[in-house]
């Protein structure tokens, strides 16, 4: 009898489930903006689904992704007040299973707000596995002893880490099997859906950029050579305050309250990256009414609406990864020199590979 195998992605703003077979997670549930690294794609998750099929089509029947052991906000009650560590104690009996996640946590003022993780360093396992907990049983609905989990983890993941969650796997939900992948490999797993059989490979450089930081990760024969890895502090969050910080300085008349929202929204919508920034400026000069973009939103207070346009803003905000000094005066690497140093620090017979093989973690 075969038994069926689940999972389940986490990120810096996102938390993401889904079943293998499928081409995009059943659900999203939004984490708290926090200053840590969690990386989870939705390329990953095709990765999963792909390297599932491939490692055993007879165990991995179908696989529920969890995607790196870093975790979003939790609401809890708390008998004690917030912030009081010493004196604080979780209620225990019918309340213990009283607490929320994702955008419910966020909706729950009268609840004490924790964040399991901070800086990529698990600071509460107790609340990790409470969470854990009902994305299982509430969002996935399932029986946790039935399946087997596959998971990812961040670069230069601790052997603490990873020994506590699968103790907690393990003891607390019973589960039959866990398989903790690399998250840089199966990006490059990402790739074999657009390739021919004899052109895939685990070999390749992976830029991962979440909310917090951007990692070069060189990967050879589905190695991660730890040693070589760099992380830049450019990253999601960068673009969306210099973004910000543009849209104030032409002062459009953004809600000063929403300005950060605003900017992030923006990003996520109409932002690209230009191969000639000075071209590229000359094209929306010549024809701005083709280029330029307008964007809508709502003042939470006055209900009004306000409406700005959105021009150079679009191909300025990425540009940071090239020219870092626009919104970090302490770091002047670009993106590129950084690949270009991690590939020459490598092994001298995985570069040629590895300059072939280039994949972006959106």
């Amino acid at each position: 009898m075969l038994k069926y195998s689940l999972g389940k992605g986490l990120e810096t703003r996102y938390t993401k489930l889904g079943y293998a077979g499928n081409t995009e997670p059943q659900f999203i549930i939004p984490s708290c903006e926090l200053p840590i690294k969690l990386s989870t794609k939705v390329q990953v998750v095709s990765a999963l689904f792909t390297l599932s099929g491939t490692v055993d089509s007879l165990i991995f029947k179908k696989v529920f992704l969890l995607e790196n052991v870093l975790f979003g906000c939790i609401a809890i009650r708390e008998s004690a007040k917030v912030g009081d560590q010493a004196q604080r104690r979780v209620m225990k009996g019918v309340d213990d299973l009283d607490f929320f996640i994702g955008d419910e946590a966020i909706d729950k003022p009268t609840y004490a707000t924790k964040w399991p993780i901070r800086h990529g360093i698990v600071e509460d396992w107790d609340l990790m596995e409470r969470f854990m907990e009902q994305v299982i049983f509430k969002y996935l609905r399932a029986e946790p002893e039935d399946h087997y989990f596959l998971m990812t983890e961040p670069p230069l993941n601790t052997p603490e880490n990873r020994e506590y969650l699968a103790e907690i796997m393990f003891e607390s939900f019973n589960i039959p099997g866990l398989y903790i992948a690399v998250q840089a490999v199966l990006a490059l797993a990402a790739s074999w859906t657009s390739r021919q059989v004899g052109e895939r490979t685990l070999t390749g450089i992976v830029i991962d950029s979440g909310d917090g930081v951007t990692h070069v990760i060189p990967v050879a024969e589905g190695y991660v050579i730890g040693s070589c890895i760099k992380h830049i502090p450019i990253a999601g969050r960068d673009i969306t305050y210099f973004i910000q910080q543009l849209l104030r300085e032409r002062e459009v008349g953004i809600p000063p309250e929403q300005s950060l929202e605003t900017a992030k929204a923006i990003k996520e919508k109409y932002c690209y990256i230009c191969p000639d920034i000075v071209k590229e400026f000359a094209k929306y000069d010549a024809d701005p009414r083709k280029w330029i973009k307008q964007y809508t939103g709502i003042n939470a207070i006055n209900k009004t609406k306000f409406v700005i346009d959105v021009g150079y803003e679009r191909f300025l905000g990425p540009e940071i990864f090239f020219h870092p000094e626009f919104a970090n005066p302490d770091f002047m690497e670009s993106i590129s020199d950084v690949v270009d140093e991690v590939i020459q620090n490598c092994p001298i017979d995985v570069r040629r590979p590895l300059y072939k093989g280039l994949r972006l973690l959106p």
